[in-house]
């Protein structure tokens, strides 16, 4: 980083720059001996009573005391991306909410209220895209009672790291007793390289709906009520996979949503015992074969933090992050 103007450490940021890409650089207590200096970018989301508040990439808040500032400057929004396909922030958030689609959905301004009886937090949380039509608490209010209707706890879906993110809705939720819970990336990729993949798909079963076999492998709720089997089966053109297996569910299992120029991968799990053969490489090739011959050229899909393997698999076909997104709960958790 260049923070020097004339040879000089220079600030130059003020509050009135709040909302914008930052990279700041200040005094560290707790640097390595020799290393006196701790530097930071992100979006500058609030500056009040001396401290400084940064998000960064990945939805962290960073709150600096502004006194141990020694440089700091307004830099340009996230750089394009060097691989796979060129997207918005919004454009991506549209898809995949297209994709997986809630049971009910009322329209609050821009904001999209959505619920499914529970069922994942996709489908059971507020998309803030653009301007609720009233002021933030006035909105924030009528969500926690929306949600308060029908026996849900109050979400709220962000995202930070893209032109066009959410950092400053971010820190007003945090302001007012929000708190994030869960965090993932959403990766972007082209689809003809997966399509292109030597793998097994001869053993792929691709079909416009699912049974009780592929529910069984996807264990992502309770009892398949009326409104899993709603979500699963919602989207523009959907396709479910399944890799036959030994028992009574299979070895493995996926599902994509064609929408487009893209195609959106969900639910591709493998059975314990089968893992490490391939399956879930065979899984994708075959939806992307399916998806490419519908005319789709990019792809999407949605990684947890956590999920190394899922991060090394999908990096090996060519998928990288392009946003980070967050759900907000209100009140206990």
């Amino acid at each position: 980083m260049e923070f020097t103007g004339g040879g000089r450490l220079e600030v130059r940021i003020t509050p009135a720059d709040v909302g914008k890409r930052v990279s700041i650089r200040r005094l560290s207590a707790a640097s390595a001996p020799g290393e006196k200096f701790t530097d930071a970018v992100g979006v500058l989301t609030s500056w009040d009573n001396g401290v400084v508040l940064i998000t960064r990439r990945n939805g962290e808040s960073v709150h600096i005391p502004e006194d141990s500032l020694v440089a700091g400057k307004v830099v340009p929004a996230a750089p394009a991306r060097r691989r796979g396909p060129a997207a918005s922030y919004e454009e991506l958030a549209r898809a995949s909410a297209r994709a997986w689609q809630p049971v009910e959905s009322e329209r609050l301004g821009e904001w999209e209220l959505r619920s499914a009886a529970g069922f994942t937090r996709r489908a059971n949380s507020v998309l803030p895209l653009g301007d609720p039509g009233r002021p933030l608490d006035e909105a924030l209010s009528y969500v926690r009672d929306w949600y308060a209707a029908r026996d849900l706890p109050p979400y709220v879906q962000t995202a930070t790291g893209a032109e066009g993110a959410q950092e400053l809705l971010c820190s007003g939720l945090e302001e007012r007793g929000w708190v994030r819970e869960v965090s993932a990336e959403l990766h972007v990729g082209g689809l003809a390289p997966v399509a292109d993949l030597d793998a097994d798909v001869d053993r792929v079963r691709l079909s416009r709906s699912f049974d009780e076999s592929w529910l069984r492998r996807y264990k992502r709720f309770g009892v398949p009520g009326p409104h899993v089997l709603k979500v699963l089966a919602g989207g523009p053109s959907v396709w479910f996979a399944s890799v036959p297996g030994s028992g009574d569910a299979p070895a493995a299992i996926g599902r994509c949503v064609v929408d487009g120029r893209w195609a959106g991968f969900m639910a591709v799990e493998v059975d314990p015992e089968h893992r490490r053969q391939g399956l879930a490489t065979a899984v994708m090739t075959a939806l992307s074969r399916q998806a490419l011959a519908e005319g789709a050229s990019a792809a999407w899909l949605q990684v947890e933090d956590d999920n190394d393997g899922a991060r090394a698999l999908y990096g090996g076909m060519g998928f990288a992050a392009h946003h980070a997104y967050h759900h907000y709960r209100y009140g206990p958790a």
